[in-house]
């Protein structure tokens, strides 16, 4: 099993109760894989570097996990296909 962190941008147009769903959707897709959540952190709401779709901000969210590799690219699958996902990105953490 390999360390991995995932940094991802959720829609603005989102409410803060949906927030904990949505994290709770891709959290759980780790899990169930047999991966491992070791740390959960909500940045907040931010303001994004540059637009994308029209957006000038977006709420962050970085998570470290365990998992294998097949787990971190049904991740990204997922996060592709979302629409509630402004931009995402997993990295494998060296040991």
């Amino acid at each position: 099993m390999r360390k991995y962190e995932t940094m991802f941008i959720l829609n603005i147009g989102l409410s803060k109760e949906q927030l904990p769903s949505k994290v709770e959707r891709f959290t759980t897709l780790i899990t169930s894989n047999g991966g491992q959540i070791d740390k959960v952190s909500e940045w907040g709401k931010r303001r994004l570097a540059y637009e994308v779709d029209k957006q000038r901000e977006g709420y962050y969210f970085l998570v470290n996990f365990t998992a294998l590799p097949n787990v971190a690219k049904e991740l990204e699958r997922v996060f592709r296909i979302s629409e509630d996902i402004v931009r995402y990105a997993v990295f494998r953490l060296d040991e």
